[in-house]
């Protein structure tokens, strides 16, 4: 080959995906070929538990929840937190939320099944007391920008944004992010919020 020959058609050594022309210089070729990549909707998962090693229990919870993600789960801290309209004498909670990123042709709906699969597989019992101890509660904040109103799936989770719980280990994985429905984002609505619930990190 040629030196004019040579210099018509490299491959660049130091970038994938380009090449050197001699008459139009350095041009990208990846870009041509890649398709369009749409962004995957960030999911919110509220954990909860106040009866058995709860601890273990959220830990254990969150490497189950990680089999329905597409990358590796955001976590928040752990926090203990007093119970809410639950039964008189009830345990502490300690809760948590994570975030993940859907698999393909992950919908809502799907995911509550899951959901709800983990929950009895961590010995969640059939509810027989509003709000009564339980082992693991597995709750779907909100998934992307999806809503949803049906007798059995709400989005965003309709309370979310009244509880300290929730709003607190929320705003350590996404303070800027604004539930559907919502005029403040996530940081805005824990700093506003009058409640009698007292949170513990752990």
């Amino acid at each position: 080959m040629g030196d004019a020959e040579a210099v018509g058609h490299l491959r660049h050594a130091g970038c994938v995906g380009t090449e050197v022309n001699a008459e139009c210089g350095i041009r990208n070729t990846e870009s041509q070929r890649l398709p369009s990549v749409t962004s995957a909707p960030n999911v919110y998962i509220a954990l909860g538990s106040n009866l058995g090693d709860s601890i273990t229990l959220l830990q254990q919870a969150m490497a189950g929840l990680q089999s329905f993600s597409d990358q590796p789960l955001r976590k928040s801290s752990l926090w203990q937190s007093t119970p809410v309209d639950c039964p008189p004498g009830s345990p502490l909670f300690v809760n948590a939320v994570v975030a993940l990123i859907p698999r393909p042709d992950e919908t809502p709906e799907l995911l509550l099944e899951k959901l709800q699969a983990l929950e009895l597989e961590f010995g969640r019992e059939p509810k027989k007391v509003i709000n009564e101890a339980r082992p693991l509660d597995l709750d779907l904040i909100a998934f992307g920008t999806e809503t949803r109103s049906t007798p059995h799936l709400i989005l965003p989770h309709p309370r979310a944004h009244q509880r300290k719980f929730v709003l607190q280990p929320l705003s350590e994985l996404a303070p800027e992010l604004t539930l559907p429905g919502q005029v403040r984002n996530v940081r805005e609505l824990l700093a506003r919020l009058r409640t009698d619930e007292v949170l513990r990190r752990l």
